[in-house]
């Protein structure tokens, strides 16, 4: 990233542990999980029968011409939308015609509403299909709907990707904010638990197949053996520290000083994967010494290779054990293209905190020579800069640093 860094200045957060940012933050910290028994469906005749749900009823929170709609993942989008510009204060409707923008990013659209209108086709004809259907499953349509309601007609965009995505959103957005527009809401709120999204999740075979809830998602673990998915994500207001100044924004969550992207290589090609080189271009773009880091959010994969491949890889850039690392989505599960998002949330929160998330139920830590896992209970130190990585699944990485604001704004 080049140029002054764009500022935070408003927080949305929807999660399975906690609904709205200060009560995920609350149940985080008291080391509450939302990975359960799936109940949205009967998973019995499932390998995998956990997720990380969230319990939602639109009423009330989501303009009931909206619920036909929509699926289940973008209601919750427009929730983590409106907390977010109420957080900032900001009302787009108020700002320049073309002065805010939306970027989101999404792993499969409204899979669940898909469903629904299949159904309805294959079992009672065509005349009972939704129109909605037309746009609903879409994998922008968290974008579209954030930027209808609240009048945002500047930039728009979506990423397809899962984890990773959701850093790379906040990246494309940060540059929208250097091409002169005012304010972007930008982050990702994904999530496909119906019967028909949960095979593809199962043919990835990355699914944890434990019925344990406090066994099933274990990274960096001995015993680990696989994810658990959840829904969820956060979105992210930003823009430039001066542009908020002239508004008024009420605070500054902190700065996102860098990001970079990359690819593994094609197997086979006995070049290095592209973590590392992610994580270290992060670091550069954002001005940022390794020693300088005080926390890292870690991807967090939960599978022994991946684990392992990540703790070699933070263990050679700062060296053994040289940074506290935590992986809170042991509570969330891994939210597709809304975890990456959500994990820059908590890393704005506990910088704003002094406090390190604690990484639940690892109890056996198989890389305890390389990384320093926070285990158990929130570890209270002082956070001025923060790393958090990202990886999706088919090769690619992303890599974003967040710092503290070094200047007051309003």
């Amino acid at each position: 990233m080049t140029g002054a860094a764009p500022v935070v200045t408003g927080l949305g957060v929807v999660a399975p542990n906690g609904l709205g940012t200060e009560a995920y933050w609350a149940a985080t910290l008291r080391g509450e999980s939302g990975i359960r028994r799936i109940g949205r469906f009967d998973p019995s005749g499932y390998s995998a029968t956990l997720a990380a749900e969230i319990p939602f009823d639109p009423a009330g929170r989501v303009p009931g011409r909206l619920v036909p709609q929509t699926d289940h993942m973008t209601r919750l989008a427009l929730v983590a939308a409106e907390e977010a510009l109420a957080d900032a204060g900001a009302d787009p409707a108020r700002l320049p015609r073309y002065a805010a923008g939306v970027v989101t990013a999404a792993s499969a659209g409204g899979f669940e509403f898909g469903q629904r209108e299949l159904q309805a086709l294959w079992s009672k004809g065509g005349r009972y299909v939704s129109a909605y259907q037309s746009f609903a499953w879409f994998y922008p349509v968290n974008t579209g709907q954030i930027s209808i309601r609240h009048g945002m007609r500047g930039p728009g965009g979506a990423l397809v990707a899962e984890q990773a995505g959701g850093l790379d959103a906040v990246a494309k957005a940060a540059r929208h904010l250097r091409e002169d527009t005012e304010l972007m809401l930008a982050g990702g709120v994904d999530g496909s638990l119906c019967p028909w999204s949960w095979i593809c999740l199962i043919r990835s075979g990355r699914l944890s197949t434990s019925a344990d809830p406090a066994r099933a998602y274990l990274p960096f673990d001995e015993a680990a053996a696989g994810q658990v998915p959840g829904e969820g994500g956060a979105l992210l207001v930003l823009e430039e520290r001066e542009a908020a100044r002239r508004r008024g924004a009420p605070r500054v969550w902190g700065e996102v000083a860098g990001h970079a992207a990359t690819f593994d290589p094609a197997p086979g090609s006995g070049r290095p994967p592209g973590l590392r080189r992610a994580v270290e271009l992060a670091l550069r773009r954002a001005g940022t010494a390794p020693g300088d880091v005080d926390v890292v959010f870690a991807d967090a994969g939960g599978l022994p290779e991946d684990d392992r491949l990540e703790a070699e890889t933070l263990a050679a850039v700062f060296g053994p054990r040289g940074v506290p690392v935590t992986a809170p989505k042991t509570m969330t599960g891994r939210l597709l293209a809304g975890g990456g998002p959500l994990d820059l949330a908590t890393a704005l929160l506990a910088m704003r905190d002094g406090l390190v998330p604690p990484t639940a139920n690892v109890a056996r830590p198989a890389h305890g020579d390389l990384i320093d896992l926070v285990l158990g209970e929130p570890r209270p130190a002082r956070l001025r800069t923060a790393l958090v990585v990202a990886r999706g699944h088919g090769g690619f990485n992303a890599a974003m640093v967040l710092r503290t604001s070094t200047r007051r704004t309003p």
